[in-house]
């Protein structure tokens, strides 16, 4: 019953994707595209490591943006999971991590201009709503009995650190290091929008054609991420997190008259600014909703379905490369190197290189997102098929492929891809900047021509629509009794 459940639910999703691939924009506009990634994959074979001055400088940065609001983030998510329980809580941290962190960073560089306070509360507003949802689940999954031996009256918080902190720190500390990973990606990619991290020194290197510069900044990126289990050491992680902030650099001075204008003028609805009253409020959000928000949304909604389904098809196919049911130690090295740079190449920057080599459609979104989130999910599948034993007549090849590791794989397999769907949204959302006409493309050009009211809405609109689209993900996951660990019965 239940298999014919998830069947059904597999084939609508892709009867889904079918069909919004029938009226996406899918094509490759540029004339001699292969000329193009010829170019760019010389580039990367011919790294040159001293054409940057700044170097060093934007990985430093990125780090230090990455550290510092990362760990702003974890302590006030920390502090929100001990109250998650009450649901104005929850609301708020749905909310704040349903905005992609370029948009809160777009907003605050009209409150705080070209300014480190800008990226770091772009990553840590976010990052703390995350934190706050799953440091509660990791608590509360925590044993309970040893809170019964406190006494009668102690606190919530003590009996946090002093019973289930302690209980849940293994899993804490792990989460934590994996939102540190995403930190570093969302920093890099800051930089695309004005910040000076890792992406602003890629965009610039890309659009004069330097191509060694662009392989060389992304093959040390690859191997920051690559590496952080050697220098991401516990007793180190405090002195990264006090020394961080000082290496933000110092940026344009903050004018904090702008900040009051930001929220007493800019964001204020044009027809309430303008004293026509409630009355000519109606006719402006009809505009934004008729003219932009739906067209937005429709688009958004087409990418977001076709990207989930690639990134399922791509994690099938991926997961066997680090499985040792199907591989190998020396070729599983390969299948690993190949996972660890789908995914983490932040979909932003991927989606932005597609977009100089095919030119502007739905293609290089798509591209982008089923290789960072297939890559994710491919990943951590093919860890846990190693968990699976097999007996020992069991086929080889193909059918054990399809008849004994797949079936038992395939109930995590979907309840990650469930759990990535809504992340997939907000990224679909946020790549409209790059000129792909989803939410965020009528964002940017609402900041463009000043009219930050109307971008305001429109980051409303997307953010009740991940909103949406988490809370459909996880009756769908209920519905079908999805768990995160292989059926390891014969």
């Amino acid at each position: 019953m239940l298999a014919s459940r998830t069947g059904r639910i597999s084939l609508l999703f892709v009867a889904v994707a079918l069909a919004c691939l029938g009226v996406a924009d899918i094509a490759v506009t540029t004339q001699n595209p292969w000329a193009e990634l010829q170019r760019l994959m010389s580039g990367f074979l011919t790294p040159d490591f001293t054409a940057v001055d700044d170097l060093g400088t934007a990985f430093l940065r990125t780090l230090s943006y990455a550290f510092t609001g990362v760990a702003l983030g974890a302590v006030a998510g920390f502090f929100l999971s001990l109250v998650f329980n009450s649901r104005v809580v929850r609301t708020f941290c749905a909310f704040i991590r349903a905005i992609h962190e370029i948009f809160w960073a777009l907003i605050f560089l009209q409150c705080f201009g070209i300014h480190p306070l800008s990226g770091v509360l772009a990553i840590a507003i976010p990052f703390a709503g995350i934190f706050a949802k799953v440091y509660s689940e990791i608590i509360e999954e925590s044993d309970p009995l040893s809170a019964r031996v406190l006494p009668w009256g102690t606190g919530r918080l003590a009996r946090y650190c002093f019973t289930r902190i302690p209980e849940a720190w293994p899993h804490l500390r792990t989460y934590t290091a994996y939102r540190l990973e995403c930190g570093l990606r969302s920093s890099a990619v800051l930089g695309f929008i004005g910040l000076p991290t890792l992406g602003f020194y890629l965009e610039s290197a890309f659009s004069q054609g330097y191509y060694s510069q662009v392989g060389a900044l992304l093959i040390l990126f690859y191997l920051l991420i690559a590496t952080m289990r050697f220098w991401l050491r516990p007793r180190l992680i405090p002195v990264y997190v006090l020394g961080a902030p000082f290496f933000l650099g110092d940026g344009l001075p903050i004018m904090w008259g702008n900040v009051t204008r930001f929220f007493t003028e800019d964001i204020v609805p044009r027809p309430l600014r303008e004293g026509e009253g409630w009355e000519g409020l109606q006719p402006w959000l009809m505009d934004i909703l008729t003219t932009e928000a739906l067209p937005g949304i429709w688009n958004t909604l087409i990418l977001t379905q076709i990207a989930l389904v690639a990134t399922g098809i791509l994690a099938l196919l991926a997961f066997p490369l680090i499985s040792p049911h199907f591989f190998g130690p020396k070729r599983r090295t390969g299948g690993h190197l190949l996972l660890v740079i789908a995914r983490s190449t932040p979909e932003y920057m991927l989606a932005y290189i597609l977009l100089q080599i095919w030119g502007p459609s739905m293609l290089p979104a798509v591209v982008a997102l089923a290789l960072h989130n297939g890559g994710i999910i491919g990943h951590l599948i093919g860890r846990m098929s190693g968990e699976i034993p097999m007996r020992p007549n069991a086929p080889v090849g193909i059918n054990r492929y399809a008849y004994e590791v797949v079936p038992r794989v395939y109930p995590p397999f979907l309840a990650f891809l469930f759990y990535r769907w809504e992340i997939i949204m907000r990224e679909t959302a946020i790549l409209g900047i790059l000129g792909i006409t989803t939410l965020g493309f009528y964002v940017e050009g609402a900041i463009q021509e000043i009219r930050l009211d109307r971008a305001m809405v429109l980051i409303l609109i997307t953010a009740l629509l991940n909103i949406g689209v988490d809370a459909l993900s996880r009756r769908i996951r209920a519905y079908l009794r999805l768990k995160t660990r292989p059926t390891c019965e014969a």
